[in-house]
C-alpha cells in the first residue's frame, strides 16, 4: 500500500470545483471562494434541473465534468410499491454542464432489506453519498454491501459489509470515504464495524469490530506530527484508529449517548464532536496520545448540540441549524454559546416519529462568509458566519414538495441541491 497523503487525496488532482465526498474534499464543507448565488427561486438561477426516477438522502457529488447522485426504486418510493423484493438502488451520473442523464447503474437489493416502516421512512435506502477518485466511483449501500463503479457506469467490484440490522431497524447512513488505497466504511449497522477495502479489488484489508450499533456518522482524517487518524465518534467515545489497519491508537469519553449522527468536526489538533439522544450534547477533544486519552483531552462540554447536521466551524467559532430549528454559534474555544435564535418552527420533517418532524437533516455548507442551510421541506436559509445572529436570505423552490434530505454540493461557482425528486444547479445563466 502507498503512503497515506494528507486526507486520503492521494493519487488524483482536486480542483476547485471538484466535491469529490460528503461535506467536500476535507469533510468540512467549508469553500473560501464561490460566486454561487445565495438567491434562487423556481425561476431565478436555476441553471438545471434533472429528474430523478426515484428519491434518495444521499449528496450529491462532483468531479471533472459529472455530477454523482444515489437513489433508489421499486419498494417504498411511491404508492403501492410494497415488494421488498424489487428494491433497487441507483447511482447516477449526470452532465455537469446541463444535468442530462449520462447513465444509471442499478443495484438490485443483495439481502433482506429493513422493511418501509418506522423511522427509515423519513431517509429510504439510498442515504450513503458516494467517494470519487476521479478513476473510480465508490459506494456503500447498506446490507447491499460496498461497490466500486468506473467512470462509464461499469460495476468493477461488489463486496458485502455484513447484513444485520440494529434493533432500531432504522438503516445506516454513514457515508464512505477514500484514505490511500483505502475505501473506508462505517457498516456499524449492518456488522458493528468500521471496514477498510482495498479500492483496486474489492477485498476486505482490516475490520475493527465493537458494540456501537448506533455510530451514524461518517468517519474523518486528521493529521498531527506526521500522523495521520482515522477518527469517528461513537456513543460515549471517540476513537483515533490506525487507517491502514483499523487498530486503535486512542480514544476519549465524550458521554454522548445514544445515537451519534453527525460527522466529527476537523479543527486542527482538536476534534468537535456532536450529536446524542435523547439529550444531544457537545464536546471538544484534543487529539492525539495512546490509549485513554480522556483525562486531558476533554477541553470541553456542552448542552448546545445538534442531532443530524454536521456544524461548520469558522475563526474559533462553530455554527449550525439544528433539529429543533435554532441557529447557534458555539464559541470553539470554551464550549460557551454565543447566540441561540429560532429560524424554523419545528415542524418540518415528518410523522411523529423519533426524527420525524426535525426541519434539519442536510448540514450548513459555507461559502465565503455565508452559510447555506437547506431545510427538509421550507427551502433553505442564508445565515452570516459571524458571532452575531443575521439571516441573509430565505430561498424556496415552491413547486417542489418533497424532502431535500441532502447536504448541498459546491462546483465552481455553482450550487448543488438535491431532492427527493430532483438535483438543482443553482448558478447564473
Amino acid at each position: 500500500m502507498k503512503p497515506l497523503l494528507a486526507l486520503a487525496l492521494a493519487s488524483v488532482s482536486i480542483h476547485a470545483a471538484d466535491w469529490p465526498r460528503f461535506l467536500g474534499p476535507t469533510g468540512a464543507a467549508i469553500v473560501a471562494e464561490s460566486k454561487a448565488p445565495l438567491k434562487w427561486s423556481d425561476s431565478e438561477n436555476i441553471v438545471w434541473k434533472a429528474e430523478m426516477p426515484g428519491p434518495g438522502s444521499s449528496s450529491p457529488i462532483v468531479f471533472g465534468g459529472k455530477v454523482f447522485i444515489t437513489c433508489w426504486t421499486g419498494y417504498g418510493d411511491k404508492e403501492g410499491a410494497n415488494d421488498i423484493s424489487q428494491l433497487t438502488r441507483h447511482l447516477i451520473c449526470l452532465n455537469r454542464a446541463d444535468g442530462k442523464i449520462v447513465w444509471d447503474a442499478k443495484v438490485p437489493s443483495a439481502a433482506a432489506e429493513d422493511p418501509w416502516q418506522g423511522f427509515i421512512t423519513e431517509h429510504g435506502y439510498a442515504t450513503h453519498t458516494p467517494v470519487t477518485d476521479g478513476e473510480r466511483v465508490y459506494v456503500f449501500f447498506g446490507k447491499s454491501g460496498a461497490l466500486a463503479f468506473d467512470m462509464t457506469g461499469k460495476q468493477l467490484w461488489q463486496t458485502s459489509c455484513g447484513t444485520s440490522s440494529g434493533r432500531t431497524r432504522w438503516g445506516s447512513g454513514a457515508s464512505p470515504i477514500l484514505v490511500g488505497d483505502l475505501l473506508i466504511v462505517n457498516a456499524s449497522d449492518e456488522a458493528q464495524a468500521i471496514i477498510g477495502i482495498d479500492k483496486q479489488t474489492g477485498k476486505i484489508v482490516w475490520k475493527a469490530e465493537g458494540e456501537f450499533g448506533m455510530a451514524y456518522g461518517t468517519p474523518n482524517v486528521f493529521q498531527r506530527d506526521g500522523v495521520t487518524d482515522l477518527v469517528i465518534a461513537v456513543p460515549q467515545e471517540l476513537w483515533g484508529m490506525n487507517p491502514e489497519t483499523g487498530k486503535l491508537r486512542w480514544y476519549a469519553t465524550h458521554g454522548l449517548s445514544g445515537n451519534v449522527s453527525p460527522s466529527v468536526i476537523p479543527g486542527g489538533d482538536t476534534a468537535y464532536v456532536f450529536g446524542g439522544y435523547p439529550a444531544t450534547r457537545s464536546a471538544a477533544i484534543q487529539l492525539g496520545g495512546k490509549g485513554d486519552i480522556t483525562a486531558s483531552a476533554i477541553l470541553w462540554s456542552s448542552n448546545t448540540s445538534s442531532y443530524v447536521p454536521t456544524p461548520i466551524l469558522k475563526d474559533n467559532h462553530l455554527y449550525v441549524v439544528n433539529d429543533q430549528g435554532f441557529a447557534t454559534c458555539i464559541d470553539a474555544k470554551t464550549g460557551a454559546d454565543v447566540y441561540r435564535e429560532r429560524v424554523i418552527e419545528n415542524s418540518g420533517g415528518g410523522g411523529g416519529r423519533r426524527g420525524g418532524g426535525k426541519p434539519f437533516y442536510a448540514s450548513p455548507v459555507l461559502i465565503g462568509d455565508m452559510l447555506v442551510c437547506v431545510s427538509r421541506k421550507n427551502g433553505a436559509y442564508i445565515l452570516a458566519a459571524k458571532p452575531k445572529y443575521e439571516l441573509i436570505g430565505h430561498n424556496v423552490l415552491s413547486l417542489d414538495s418533497s424532502q431535500f434530505n441532502g447536504t448541498p454540493a459546491v462546483s465552481g461557482d455553482q450550487l448543488l441541491l438535491r431532492s427527493d425528486k430532483a438535483v438543482y444547479c443553482i448558478g447564473v445563466k
